[in-house]
């Protein structure tokens, strides 16, 4: 009898309870003889021979291996279908030490995610991607997927693929090989022992890569689904042997030991990019003399009102400013007359999400936006109102202000409807202090080259700093909603 023993155990890269039920907390959710548990496997082995279970963030997909934050204790994050790659870039650009893996199925990845994969790959990220290749949509009941062999039949195609009809088998890795940027593309297959010790060392491999702070890598993994598939795990495992691996031949497609040189980018100062003559402020909190302080902002109003715009210039000031800033704009199809909105964050901290749920000011451009985005304005915030009055049976929330400046009426008594939007810019910089005015006056100057409308625009700036500060406040602490 041999002195040695090989012991089998679970990775300490996996949490000891899986505490997606409250019962069999030792099991996954997959079905059995399914290979999202043996690519698990081999991914999380990895992580603990190359000792960078600290360092790691597992970009989860919709499908099947939706509850993979479940299993790997390692940093996790769930992105939208198809979104992974997307989201693995963020991940990997904003905290660039991390080890990001993304984890995607062929309906996620090579369907709504196509488009993803092939950009992410196009610019070289530095991410490591596996792609779980069953030929099939799984989680969602066994349509046809893109990567369905022709013949195959699914519940969507129960004639078989037919070419004529259905197109033909999209073949991601030989896709992806086309491309520049990326420096390793394998296929693989979990079909038996030889070819499993083989996707081990290519999932090491990709991960190795970016440890070696190397580029783009993608390992294709062709993955038996037995219950979709309708046969036992030991037929599904040969059928991935006998039938997917001539469809989809194994082998390394792309295998570089350096990335593609890519020239750097020049660096420039944002006033330099804006072509802004203006000194802006290395950190904000080193010039206490000047009026800026972070804000959450949500300006909306009907197409056409400038909200977009508004939002870009004190996205641009905040910058100039030395702040972290977002702009985030949702509109319409109308270039006229539709809703449209955006969200405006300015931090001295990086901002999480550019997403702004409930703003801190509303530039409310009509009553639609008015009335629709009022509930959402925090407690202690400012609503600023297109209007010289609030409208009739409007219910302001419970500790927030309201400012009414009739912004048009002050615009067209300048000269022009188009700069409603910056009386209410001035209005919003008086109120607040959140940025200096000359920050204002000097991103418009970039963006108006019209001499003659630039100068109206620094009236209409004017008009709504000093209309602020003799207009009335309506206080939402007074029921009846009087003016103080």
């Amino acid at each position: 009898m041999s002195e040695y023993q090989v012991v089998h155990s679970k990775s300490p890269v996996f949490f000891d309870h899986y505490e997606r039920k409250s019962d069999l907390q030792h099991q996954t959710h997959y079905c059995p003889g399914c290979g999202h548990g043996v690519a698990h496997k081999l991914i999380a082995e990895a992580i603990q021979e190359l000792g960078i279970q600290d360092r790691t963030i597992f970009i989860s997909p919709v499908g099947c291996s939706v509850f993979a934050y479940y299993y790997f204790d390692v940093g996790n994050v769930q992105a939208s279908h198809g979104r992974t790659p997307a989201v693995a870039t963020g991940v990997k650009r904003a905290r660039p030490d991390s080890i990001v893996l993304a984890y995607q199925g062929d309906g996620d990845l090579a369907a709504i995610g196509t488009a993803e994969i092939v950009h992410a790959a196009n610019r070289g990220e530095k991410i490591t991607c596996f792609f779980i290749n069953n030929a099939i949509y799984g989680m969602t009941g066994g349509q046809m997927a893109p990567t369905t062999l022709v013949g195959q039949t699914s519940t969507t195609s129960p004639w078989g693929r037919r070419p004529s009809n259905e197109g033909f088998p999209i073949h991601v890795c030989e896709l992806l090989a086309t491309l520049e940027a990326p420096v390793y593309i394998e296929r693989v297959a979990l079909s038996d022992n030889k070819n499993i010790m083989h996707a081990r060392r290519a999932v090491r491999k990709a991960i190795e890569n970016q440890v070696a702070g190397l580029g783009f890598s993608f390992v294709e993994i062709l993955s038996p689904c037995p219950t979709i598939w309708k046969k036992d795990p030991v037929d599904a495992r040969k059928w991935v042997g006998d039938e997917m691996i001539k469809h989809f031949p194994l082998g390394v497609l792309r295998d570089r030991k350096t990335p593609v040189p890519i020239t750097p980018a020049p660096q420039h100062s944002i006033a330099e990019v804006l072509e802004i003559e203006h000194e802006p402020a290395a950190k904000p909190e080193s010039l206490p003399h000047r009026h800026v302080r972070e804000v959450t902002v949500k300006a909306a109003g009907f197409g056409g009102q400038g909200v977009l715009l508004l939002g870009q210039l004190l996205a641009e000031m905040g910058m100039l400013e030395g702040l972290e800033v977002s702009w985030l704009p949702s509109y319409g199809p109308e270039m006229r007359s539709g809703s449209a909105h955006c969200h405006v964050c300015l931090s001295r901290e990086r901002i999480g999400s550019p997403l702004v749920s409930h703003p801190e000011v509303l530039i409310a451009m009509n009553e639609v936006s008015l009335r629709k985005f009022a509930p959402e304005v925090q407690p202690g915030g400012l609503i600023l109102y297109n209007s010289d009055a609030l409208p009739a049976n409007f219910e302001l929330p419970a500790q927030v202000r309201a400012i009414c400046v009739p912004a048009s009426g002050i615009a067209d008594g300048i000269g022009s409807a188009k700069v409603a939007n910056v009386v209410m810019l001035g209005a919003l910089l008086s109120e607040t202090e959140c940025l200096p005015a000359e920050t204002a006056l000097a991103v418009l100057g970039h963006k108006v080259k019209n001499p003659a409308m630039l100068e109206l625009n620094r009236r209409a700036l004017e008009a709504g700093q000093r209309y602020d500060e003799r207009e009335i406040h309506v206080s939402l602490s007074q029921p009846d909603g009087f003016a103080d």
